[in-house]
């Protein structure tokens, strides 16, 4: 085969026409779900439930959910790479997650007050991340607010860290310098804290410092300019929302070390780590020792969910009322019923087998692919999750994410619905997510998929 020149801008004109022709096949496969569109659209926002489901070249209306499938409202079937944006770890109607959830619906399923099922699913949680209390929430935009505010209340400080380019749900807080583009972002080493979005006062953007994400220098320049000042550093251990990107070698232990050093406390977001990348984590995986940790998605089994953990002092200045952490459905007992199930039934060492399982053959597979058709992208995995990254050189940190091409995530998530599987609709942003109750022929029409990309790609 000839060589392919290892440039997305070589591919713009054939990248063009595939997603032109690969959108009319989408639009042509739903037409249900067009018309669920329509009529939505007079009465719901936009037409969904949430901003983050309208997508070129259409919302995707969905009927059910079982096993590793799900079902769009025009009878399509798709083997789910989405996951719910990675919250279906244990798949569709797991039988003893959807069994626990059913057992405590007709024994009340809201008292606002603590049942047995939740000292169940905090003990197993202090074993798995190895911090001793935890509390509960509703999403994991509420656990991150509150470890957030936890931070502040426990230093007496006002200012928070969080890396350039990382989400970490949509509070005040944390909107800050999330996906802004060049003209805004200020110097690589010493990036601006800019508004993510509309609605948040400048006042409070000033309070979160950023840093890039795998650079101890500047981490350690603004720690030292600042730390009087800073209450906690927030951070995805691996980085989630940029396809994947992990930390240097180091690079954790090097921020654990620093925020010692300077008397700032350290969150890990594993919201979206927490429990599909191993029994407990990156906390476990990396050997670190963050103050707190924030958890979410996959923790439910698919009903709304949240988590904190934090260490002794932490937690005890929560249970001495020094900081109030509330909330009206914190430990919902159809949501504790779940999570334990989750936590004590389903995920165990052979269900992390199976997904080693599976992240050995679509990784090994979608290499193969790449190698073979001299593609610009690598393959990134780890545990549940992997991404295909369109870029001939891994990327570090958000500014390397920014140079990405997305015309060709667009056009890859388009072969890959229109060929039954459904990944998560934002790109080069997002990554796919196995379940436990995914096979290796669901692996192998992914990896179909890809190689009938790569062919259209390249012909």
């Amino acid at each position: 085969m000839a060589s392919i020149r290892q440039d997305a801008r070589d591919f713009g004109d054939r990248l063009n026409a595939m997603i032109f022709e690969q959108e009319k096949i989408f639009l042509a496969r739903q037409p249900n779900s067009a018309r669920n569109q329509g009529r939505a659209e007079r009465s719901l926002a936009g037409g969904t439930t949430s901003s983050w489901q309208i997508h070129r070249p259409q919302a995707i209306w969905i009927s059910h959910g079982v096993g590793s499938k799900v079902y769009d409202v025009d009878g399509n079937e798709y083997v789910d790479m989405h996951g719910g944006y990675g919250a279906m770890l244990v798949g569709h109607a797991h039988p003893l997650v959807a069994g626990a959830i059913a057992e405590r619906a007709f024994r009340g399923t809201h008292f606002a007050q603590p049942t047995e099922d939740a000292v169940t699913v905090a003990e197993n949680l202090a074993s798995r991340f190895g911090l001793p209390q935890w509390r509960f929430e509703n999403s994991g935009t509420e656990a991150t607010m509150d470890a957030i505010h936890l931070m502040r209340a426990y230093t007496g400080r006002d200012l928070i860290i969080k890396v350039e380019g990382s989400y970490h749900g949509h509070h005040d807080s944390v909107q800050v310098s999330v996906y802004q583009e060049p003209p805004d972002i200020g110097p690589a080493d010493a990036p601006a804290s800019v508004a993510a979005s509309s609605g948040i006062p400048q006042a409070i953007v000033a309070l979160t410092k950023i840093v890039p994400f795998n650079d101890l220098a500047a981490l350690e320049r603004l720690l030292e300019a600042n730390s009087d000042s800073i209450a906690g550093m927030i951070i995805e251990p691996v980085m989630m929302n940029l396809g994947i990107i992990p930390p240097d070698q180091g690079y954790l232990e090097g921020v654990r070390t620093l925020t010692r050093e300077h008397g700032v406390l350290l969150a890990f977001d594993e919201v979206k780590t927490g429990l599909t990348t191993g029994y407990g984590g990156i906390t476990k995986l990396y050997g670190i020792e963050p103050d707190i940790v924030c958890l979410a998605k996959s923790l439910g089994g698919g009903v709304p969910c949240g988590a904190i953990g934090g260490t002794h002092e932490l937690m005890d200045f929560i249970a001495s009322g020094g900081y109030e952490q509330v909330g009206t459905f914190n430990g919902n007992p159809l949501t504790m019923a779940a999570a334990r199930a989750v936590l004590t039934q389903v995920l165990d060492e052979t269900a992390y087998n199976r997904i080693e399982q599976l992240r050995k053959l679509l990784a090994t597979g979608a290499e193969a692919i790449i190698r073979e058709f001299e593609l610009p992208a690598y393959v990134r995995t780890i545990g549940a999750k992997g991404a295909i990254i369109f870029s001939p050189t891994p990327l570090r940190n958000y500014r390397d994410f920014l140079a990405v091409d997305n015309r060709f995530s667009h056009a890859h998530w388009l072969f890959q619905h229109n060929g039954g599987v459904f990944l998560p609709p934002w790109g080069k942003a997002e990554q796919w997510t196995v379940s436990v109750q995914h096979t290796v022929e669901d692996a192998e029409r992914f990896l179909a998929n890809f190689r009938e990309f790569a062919t259209a790609l390249v012909a």
